[in-house]
């Protein structure tokens, strides 16, 4: 009789301990709200009115002037799209889409 006692007491102190470290576990959090922004970030409203005095071509990457970033813009603006391609250049993409078409159909066939 004693010894289911002492069990049962075992037991109570065990299921205390555990659902007590459970509970940290679960209830207390350290990490900060993920949700809000780092307070070092600054806001887009003020990025946006930023004057932006450095630029990257998007062709290379390389670093450019205002004046010649708008000129770049401009040229790429006025190039025609799609851009014009040799007889020679168009027959050649034009048999490898039909390959990668055939391929698809046939694959057991090799090209």
């Amino acid at each position: 009789m004693k010894r289911q006692k002492a069990q049962k007491a075992v037991l109570l102190v065990f299921l205390t301990v555990i659902i007590s470290i459970l509970g940290e576990i679960f209830l207390y959090h350290k990490t900060p709200v993920i949700a809000l922004p780092p307070k070092v970030d600054i806001p887009e409203e003020i990025l946006r009115t930023e004057i932006i005095i450095e630029a990257r071509s998007p062709i290379d990457g390389k670093p450019l002037s205002p004046a010649e970033y708008a000129q770049l813009q401009a040229e790429l603006k006025t190039r025609p799209y799609p851009p014009q391609l040799s007889p020679k250049v168009r027959d050649t993409v034009f048999l490898l889409r039909l390959r990668k078409i055939l391929k698809t159909i046939f694959p057991f066939i090799n090209f």
